[in-house]
């Protein structure tokens, strides 16, 4: 190879390049673009160092059969091409990688994190290690050829002088082409890093302003791709907690709408009630129905649970409630006919509904109650200053299709006197140090607000709630109506 002129060498092995190039871009097709998104920049890599070492397989091929090539010549320009090959190959990896992040960014692709992981420590460490190792391989082959070649030479300082000065200028330009390759290797990977480092951020920077339109490109096997990866699961999993949130927006403004927006005004009673939740919806509900001969019905319910599924519950039987309602004859044969209509649909759930149901007549002053599992009514009689409990017995909603329920009575009160019905969430509300409101503090803030309006004792029990729990979270729906007997 020695006695080969370099022009002549250097066409054989570009010639040698041209027709192995000629069966790239099929093999790209085949071998590196069909290939999964993760696997194409080491399938390229592959690829151009396979193609470096065929060329150079060919070039030394032909020289051995026309000039008679030695073996360890034919080795060296092998070796060669196989430092060639390492070079592209990489540059050529990164290329595609690159590639492929700004084709996912434009398509904004969303795919799985990779499941075994290169990380970039070992990616750089591997590159550092094969880039020294050739690098030294190269040197000590000049090297030990230049040592040969010197040793051969004649004793003579001119001889002597020229060999030093082609042997510098050789070692010059083969450290020159070295750092320039590895200086664009260390560029290329640069600008790899750079890209995926300001996707990932520019990502989240719009994830921080609340827009989830993007993903990040998962085209690595390092950190980036895992991260990449766990960022896209995290924004999947927010896009679904806001279409809930969206979802429970407005299964809250339809639930509102399902409660009374006012109280009604009717001779000799002053009402008013509230619904508190604990989450978005509840199960907690309260109505007032207008009954047949100027008779009001007053209905507090409670679902079991919490949650959108409580508050499923609630709906339908506020809806059998107000079906069964139009056909009116007394409390008894309501709740009857909504408790058979709500086992039906709630037996394979095991979920049920509490209620406490008080017609209310006004004309007479008699007070008709049934008691469907609910907490008792709160009866505060003004003149005494005594209370009293509107009690019963009586199954939840939704347990027993066959139960019959009984109804409760009591005739007469003063002015002033005052009925409270609400659901558990009132007494068991709990504060910081976990202790409960209780029946005792409940009672003490209707006998101090008795002289007032129904809407200012309900106001004043819900601040005295939230004044008595402060910080503590709110654990159940609180729902309560207040009426005061005129």
């Amino acid at each position: 190879m020695e006695t080969l002129p370099p022009v002549t060498l250097g066409a054989i092995i570009l010639i040698s390049f041209l027709i192995v190039l000629v069966f790239r871009v099929p093999a790209e097709r085949r071998f590196v673009r069909a290939a999964s998104t993760i696997l194409q920049p080491k399938r390229a890599f592959i690829l151009d160092l396979a193609v470096c070492l065929a060329a150079g397989l060919l070039a030394a091929a032909y020289n051995r059969i026309t000039f008679g090539f030695t073996l360890s010549s034919a080795g060296s320009l092998m070796i060669g091409c196989a430092v060639a090959g390492f070079f592209i190959g990489l540059d050529s990896a990164l290329m595609r990688e690159r590639k492929l992040i700004r084709e996912a960014i434009a398509q904004n692709d969303r795919l799985s994190p990779p499941k075994r992981l290169f990380s970039i420590t070992r990616k750089f460490s591997f590159i550092a290690l094969v880039t020294t190792v050739v690098v030294s391989t190269v040197m000590s082959m000049v090297f030990a050829r230049d040592i040969v070649w010197l040793s051969k030479l004649e004793q003579d300082v001119g001889a002597i002088l020229d060999a030093q000065m082609s042997v510098a200028a050789e070692v010059f330009f083969i450290m020159t082409v070295l750092a320039v390759l590895v200086i664009n290797l260390i560029i290329a990977f640069s600008h790899n890093l750079k890209l995926l480092f300001n996707t990932q951020t520019d990502v989240l920077e719009r994830i921080s302003h609340g827009d989830l339109s993007h993903n990040v490109p998962v085209a690595t096997k390092d950190e980036f791709g895992v991260i990449a990866g766990h960022t896209n699961n995290m924004i999947d999993g927010l896009r679904h907690r806001l279409r809930l949130l969206s979802g429970l927006t407005l299964a809250e403004e339809v639930q509102q709408n399902l409660l009374p927006q006012q109280a009604p005004k009717v001779p000799g009673l002053d009402i008013s009630g509230t619904s508190i939740y604990c989450d978005k919806v509840g199960g907690d509900y309260y109505d007032y129905f207008r009954l047949p001969d100027n008779r009001w019905g007053i209905v507090v319910a409670d679902a079991s649970g919490h949650g959108v599924g409580a508050a499923m519950h609630m709906t339908t039987v506020r809806a059998f409630l107000h079906f069964a309602v139009r056909q009116y004859q007394d409390p008894i044969q309501l709740l009857t006919d909504v408790n058979t209509y709500a086992t039906r649909d709630s037996s394979q759930t095991s979920r049920f509904m509490s209620v406490f149901f008080l017609e209310v007549n006004p004309a007479d002053k008699t007070l008709l109650w049934v008691r469907a599992g609910h907490e008792p009514a709160l009866f505060f009689n003004c003149e005494a200053m005594k209370f009293s409990e509107l009690n019963g017995r009586g199954m939840a909603l939704g347990i027993d299709e066959e139960y019959r329920y009984e109804a409760f009575s009591q005739t007469g009160w003063n002015s002033g006197d005052i009925i409270l019905i609400g659901t558990d969430g009132i007494h068991e509300t709990h504060n910081e140090a976990g202790d409960m409101f209780g029946q005792r503090r409940l009672q003490e803030i209707i006998r101090k607000h008795a002289d007032q309006s129904s809407a200012s004792i309900n106001k004043a029990i819900i601040e005295s709630l939230q004044d008595y729990r402060q910080k503590a979270a709110q654990e159940d729906d609180i729902t309560l109506v207040v009426i005061k007997l005129l």
